[in-house]
């Protein structure tokens, strides 16, 4: 599943934009999806969920700290609600910069990433992207002025070695590299919830799957987690945090030594070590447990008899092949 580097949830931020009359930079990267109520109005003119720049403007940007550095895979400029005033066409660039770093600067050397292509109004405009390095910044660059709903910035998540070396990390967390592969449902809320870096804020911000009507000794919903090397794994969290009365009764988690079959991905992947056994969780409630695991490469978190999670965290250290995969995709980034 996708992960958006650019995310406010990950720590994105806009920190520059060429201009903002009717609506504000930072909404490019809500991780809600763009509304608009059309008739209501306030100092700035017709409210917008999204940023616009003033009319008769020319190559307007904005530019975005990721919240994670990563290589960039697609690119999503949405122009949702914008019909009469979205852009014409758009360049988007990237960098690396250091978090202080002037990202306006006239010096900062950028790189395209997408070339100049047209936008179409009141739509997702989804761009592919070939390019290996790794990227903190990226420039969204208008041909004309107008307003975009949002900008996701999709990719994989590049872990910085030297931030793994002799200690114990998140290992399923989506800022060290972790991703949700698949979900067995997500009839409520998206799976990918579940390795996200803050604490839960409501029952929505979870993973939360349909009653199951079918309940048997064995029934149960499970998601797939894996990680961006090889681990040894020590401590396993469910956080059932909000979920009251629709909280999972009891969890299990299995583990894999293997990595993606070709065409398959993880769908053939054998999960077969126990790090968890099937064990009684309670709801609303953060539950830490003690395993010990070694050589993994993913998980299978499965819930019974059905999902009702809102965290899970995986804590551990990556293998001395887990540290050295990290350093060889780290440089082979530069």
């Amino acid at each position: 599943m996708k992960v958006d580097l650019a995310s406010r949830a990950l720590g994105g931020s806009v920190v520059a934009a060429s201009d903002e009359s009717f609506g504000v930079k930072e909404r490019l990267i809500e991780p809600a999806e763009p509304a608009f109520v059309p008739g209501t109005y306030d100092d700035r003119g017709e409210v917008v969920d999204g940023w616009e720049t003033r009319r008769h403007a020319h190559g307007d940007w904005a530019i975005v700290r990721l919240g994670i550095g990563g290589r960039v895979r697609t690119i999503d400029v949405d122009t949702r609600f914008f019909a009469g005033n979205h852009p014409t066409g758009c360049r988007i660039d990237a960098c690396v910069l250091d978090p202080v770093s002037d990202a306006a600067a006239a010096a900062v050397q950028w790189t395209p990433i997408v070339e100049t292509v047209a936008l179409k109004p009141d739509s997702h405009n989804v761009f592919a992207v070939d390019d290996p390095r790794r990227y903190t910044h990226v420039r969204l660059q208008l041909e004309s002025d107008g307003g975009v709903a949002r900008l996701r910035v999709y990719g994989d998540v590049i872990p910085d070695p030297a931030l793994w070396e002799d200690v114990t990390v998140e290992v399923s967390g989506v800022e060290q590299g972790g991703r949700v592969e698949w979900s067995s449902d997500s009839f409520y809320s998206d799976a990918r919830v579940l390795i996200a870096a803050d604490r839960p804020r409501n029952m929505g911000d979870g993973w939360e799957t349909r009653r199951r009507r079918d309940i048997g000794p064995d029934t149960h919903d499970a998601v797939m987690i894996s990680f961006a090397v090889p681990a040894d794994l020590q401590r396993v969290e469910i956080d059932t945090s909000r979920f009251v009365f629709n909280a999972s009764r009891e969890v299990a988690v299995l583990g894999s030594r293997a990595t993606p079959n070709g065409e398959h991905g993880w769908a053939l992947v054998p999960f077969d070590v126990e790090v968890l056994a099937r064990t009684r969780i309670a709801p609303d409630a953060r539950q830490v447990f003690v395993v010990a695991a070694t050589d993994i490469t993913a998980l299978r978190v499965q819930a019974y008899p059905d999902g009702g999670i809102a965290r899970v965290r995986v804590f551990g250290r990556p293998t001395q092949q887990g540290i050295a995969l990290l350093h060889s995709i780290w440089e082979a980034s530069a």
